[in-house]
């Protein structure tokens, strides 16, 4: 890490905008260690594999068939910073008319709390789907990225073999590939949702959102993943859910505080009140019905629906054997 580089960039943050990216970027860049990428050729082939037995299961459970991402990279922390930084920037292009009385000012702080963030979800994110919210392209181009040095360091933190946790990260996050290959609408739907958020800026702070909608589709997204992935994984994972749930409780004081205000505690309560949604759906109609909700928008459920989930089911009327995405 260098401290000292983090803060010159901050402090030298210029340009029009609501943050100067590329100072974001180096300065939560100088304040993270990228960590190791010594990948051998055999832990490379792993990855693969996972990947693509995940593919093959997930879509046997979800009964249909997606493909994967072509841009799939295992990465260290600075690699995900960069792959990230361009999504930062898209989300809080709104914000750009919102600095008020002393733009510079305003534009250092929120170049410094960026970057706070950029560095934290940098040190702690383990897996991402990236489906390039906010800009048009084919899932094809959408990425499926690995963090390597977070999942080295967690699994020997909660004392799992890492074959075996790099594996379950694998898993999930293909989940997402399959969801957003089932609906395609979806990029357009959260971008929306994301808009809808930003105006409803309560503070005027870039992490202080109303997120409305938002929350009701990621509370879909991430229960339906978790549904797949329960069904999916083909070894035994409570030990694992179970440690990495006593792991998000714990941390420093100030490591809490960040997941606060990054809406990550938030994150959890959108897996617990999905995944017990989805539970309820394929208990009640099977796995293949609970996909149903990718057929369209009006499909996704209601804040009320999450918790009533027979009501979504008078509703829509999901019955087994949903087609998948029409292009594959």
């Amino acid at each position: 890490m260098n401290l000292y580089r983090s803060v010159r960039a901050v402090a030298s943050a210029s340009g029009d905008g609501v943050v100067d990216w590329g100072a974001a970027a180096e300065a939560a860049k100088g304040a993270t260690n990228p960590g190791s990428l010594d990948v051998s050729d055999e832990e490379r082939a792993g990855y693969a594999t996972d990947v693509r037995d995940a593919r093959d299961r997930v879509g046997e459970v979800a009964g249909f068939e997606f493909e994967l991402p072509d841009q799939i990279e295992v990465q260290h922390r600075h690699h995900w910073i960069d792959a990230n930084v361009d999504t930062f920037e898209r989300l809080m292009g709104p914000l750009a008319d919102r600095m008020g009385l002393f733009p510079g000012v305003a534009r250092v702080m929120n170049t410094g709390s960026t970057s706070v963030a950029l560095g934290f979800l940098a040190r702690h994110v383990l897996g991402q789907y990236d489906p390039l919210l906010l800009a048009e392209a084919d899932p094809a181009d959408h990425g499926l990225y690995f963090v390597r040095p977070n999942i080295v360091r967690v699994s020997k933190e909660l004392s799992v073999d890492y074959d075996r946790f790099r594996r379950w990260i694998a898993f999930h996050e293909v989940t997402h590939a399959a969801e957003f290959a089932a609906a395609p609408w979806l990029p357009d739907h959260l971008e929306a949702s994301l808009e809808e958020a930003i105006e409803n800026l309560s503070d005027g702070s870039p992490w202080g959102m109303n997120l409305g909608g938002l929350d009701t589709t990621m509370t879909a997204v991430e229960g339906y993943a978790e549904l797949l992935m329960d069904r999916a994984f083909d070894d035994e994972y409570a030990d694992l859910r179970r440690k990495l749930e006593r792991r998000r409780q714990g941390g420093s004081p100030f490591s809490k505080l960040i997941r606060r205000l990054l809406g990550l505690d938030l994150k959890r309560r959108q897996y617990e009140r999905g995944k017990e949604f989805f539970e309820a759906v394929a208990d009640a109609r099977g796995v293949e019905a609970a996909a149903a909700v990718w057929e369209s928008p009006e499909n996704l459920p209601t804040d009320g629906e999450i918790a009533d989930p027979q009501a979504w089911i008078a509703r829509v009327d999901p019955t087994p054997g949903f087609s998948g995405p029409s292009r594959y």
